[in-house]
């Protein structure tokens, strides 16, 4: 039996080989498909095939993570009545955090975003997942395994999901209920779980809006700088 926790190198298995040109031509086209992705509030009644959630979980835990650890766990729910569950005590933890928990700076930032105590697509959208972060793993024998750069491979593998799910035409909002520990009670996961966000799934509304702050995106300029040989020569 091969001992896996040995370095065993392998032939790359995969190789996408493309002119500078085709990749161009991919990238370009990928950014389009990026520019059609909205967070939305308002979800039709239209039910999404478990098989495209579990497909798009898949593709999630494909990501790249700290020593390969892989510390998260998706809970994929269509049950009404867990739904309604989840949004009853969402909804009192939101009540809470508009009430004063929030600083008024935080409450400034979002209004331009039209967030409230009331969270209907908890019940509205046909799915929810939620993601959760695996502070350490544990083995058969109830030892404890470190794990490493946890929040960052939970948000390589949670935008992973976000962009599954846009490609199969669906649309999602992420939802931070603060705190979000009564999801561990809820879905009965374990403590060294840690709940980071909820996904509502499914197909927008016909009257689906977006906020129009959300379409204001920083520009290149903003977001990138390039550090090349003749830009630094030309600096001198």
């Amino acid at each position: 039996m091969t001992n896996e926790t040995s370095y065993r190198p392998l032939p790359l298995p995969d190789r996408r080989e493309l002119t500078d040109a085709e990749g161009l031509a991919e990238v370009r086209q990928y950014l389009d498909l990026m520019r059609t992705r909205h967070s939305i509030r308002d979800y039709s009644n239209r039910p999404v095939p478990e098989e495209i959630i579990t497909t798009a979980i898949a593709a999630a835990g494909t990501a790249p993570s700290g020593a390969n650890q892989q510390p998260w766990f998706f809970a994929a729910i269509s049950d009404p009545e867990l739904k309604a569950q989840i949004r009853e005590t969402a909804e009192a933890e939101e009540e809470k955090f508009y009430s004063g928990r929030a600083g008024d700076a935080w409450l400034a930032a979002l209004e331009p975003i039209g967030t409230g105590v009331e969270k209907p697509h908890l019940t509205q959208a046909p799915w929810l997942i939620v993601i959760f972060a695996q502070r350490y793993g544990v083995a058969p024998d109830g030892t404890r395994q470190k794990h490493y750069y946890v929040p960052e491979s939970v948000g390589i593998a949670t935008g992973i999901l976000i962009t599954a799910l846009h490609a199969a035409g669906l649309f999602c909002l992420t939802h931070t209920p603060n705190p979000m520990g009564f999801l561990n009670q809820t879905l009965d996961r374990p403590e060294h779980e840690k709940p980071l966000m909820i996904l509502a799934v499914g197909h927008a509304a016909e009257d689906a809006t977006v906020p129009a702050a959300a379409k204001v995106k920083k520009p290149l300029d903003e977001i990138m700088a390039l550090y090349q040989v003749e830009t630094r020569e030309r600096d001198k």
